[in-house]
């Protein structure tokens, strides 16, 4: 069984993408980690523990990027590319770790004094750290939707929750150093933090829903209202309709419903017409098997099965 059909042509994008992912994550350690060096800063100490958890985040989604483009074997029918939602759940999780990290680190240097030193060098290096995550944030999410991977967009919303809580701690600090409520700066940090746990929360229930194979309404409807018509006009049904989104791919199942004594190659015909009409409206891979049967058989077994009383 072969790849998906445009994801290798993809992957060399997203690999780079995710490779400078993890080079800026590198970068925005290092100057965080010298910036609370400089002063002592409990928000950006949490900032910087952020860091920590996205270079964690960014190296295990580089490698699920790598193994959601392997091909389909004999022990993974399907492929691989539902790592993308175990992936986006383990940043999620990631970033809720750091959370708590930033809230207790908060409380810690709060109960036991504050003291505050360099905060104008400390906030520009902050500041520096916020744009240069925000265009990285803004980067991934949007190479991420035009190529339908879960894993660059999961990361892109993190390297943008990274820039919130940079610009967050900049905020703090620059009101800090104005009105001298060294405060301030514990306060700033626990706020953001419950930001981040909101950001988390809400990549892990991505994850679990697309693990468990949850319905997407809208997916549901765009593909009933190509359906109906050209069932109509063929004058055809179908039933059985499920589908389900692996990650990378849309799988589309469904049983098409013809009048008793039509020809095969002609019921295949019109199964390949609607097959190919689902596969070319939707921007991911779309795989659509059908199976085909009589009208007639199929009332049957409905009738068959009342009968029984199943």
């Amino acid at each position: 069984m072969s790849s998906a059909p445009g994801t290798e042509e993809n992957f060399p994008l997203q690999q780079f993408a995710m490779r400078l992912s993890l080079a800026v994550g590198f970068f925005m350690l290092v100057t965080k980690t010298f910036a609370y060096w400089l002063t002592g800063s409990a928000a950006i100490l949490s900032d910087a523990a952020e860091s920590v958890v996205h270079v964690v985040a960014v190296s295990f989604a580089a490698y699920s990027l790598r193994l959601s483009v392997k091909p389909a074997d004999r022990s993974h029918l399907y492929g691989h590319d539902k790592i993308s939602f175990f992936s986006a759940g383990f940043e999620g999780a990631m970033i809720m770790i750091a959370a708590f990290y930033i809230i207790y680190v908060s409380i810690e240097k709060w109960i036991s004094g504050l003291r505050l030193e360099h905060l104008g060098t400390g906030t520009g290096l902050t500041l520096l750290a916020a744009l240069i995550n925000g265009g990285l944030g803004f980067y991934l999410v949007n190479i991420g939707n035009k190529k339908h991977s879960l894993i660059l967009e999961a990361n892109g919303k993190h390297v943008l929750t990274d820039c919130w809580t940079s610009l967050g701690v900049v905020v703090g600090l620059f009101l800090a150093m104005i009105t001298g409520w060294l405060v301030l700066d514990p306060i700033i940090a626990i706020l953001v933090a419950f930001n981040i746990l909101w950001t988390g929360g809400q990549l892990i229930r991505r994850s679990i829903g697309g693990l468990m194979d949850e319905v997407d309404p809208e997916t549901e409807a765009r593909i009933k209202s190509m359906l109906d018509p050209i069932t109509e006009t063929e004058g055809i049904e179908y039933h059985s309709l499920r589908h389900r989104n692996t990650g990378s791919t849309l799988w589309i199942e469904l049983h098409l419903l013809f009048p008793k004594g039509i020809l095969l190659e002609n019921a295949h015909a019109i199964a390949t017409q609607i097959e190919d009409r689902l596969k070319g409206n939707f921007p991911s891979r779309t795989e659509v098997p059908t199976h085909l049967e009589t009208l007639e058989d199929h009332a049957k077994i409905l009738t068959d099965r009342h009968d029984q009383g199943t």
